[in-house]
């Protein structure tokens, strides 16, 4: 029970590093033919598209974009509701 408790929070820290690293590259240029760059953003944004459009329903707008922290956050919420659970 302790390998699949520490599987699943270290599939979490993986996942919440990635998007906080396609954060960090939105910064600078977006290169898309950089391989890294693709990566990130093939790995996050099945994660950050549906709070991108929660975002949008809700009526915030503008220039920056709370979808990583809303993401982050949740994943972290639904992780440790998992592991109380197990």
């Amino acid at each position: 029970m302790w390998t699949l408790k520490a599987t699943i929070s270290y599939f979490i820290s993986v996942i919440n590093f990635f998007i906080i690293a396609r954060a960090l590259f939105s910064w600078f240029s977006h290169d898309y033919s950089n391989p890294i760059y693709n990566f990130l953003y093939q790995i996050t944004e099945p994660i950050l598209s549906p709070f991108r459009l929660l975002q949008e329903k809700i009526g915030i707008r503008g220039m920056i974009d709370f979808s990583p922290i809303l993401a982050i956050v949740s994943l972290d919420i639904l992780a440790n509701i998992i592991l109380r659970l197990l």
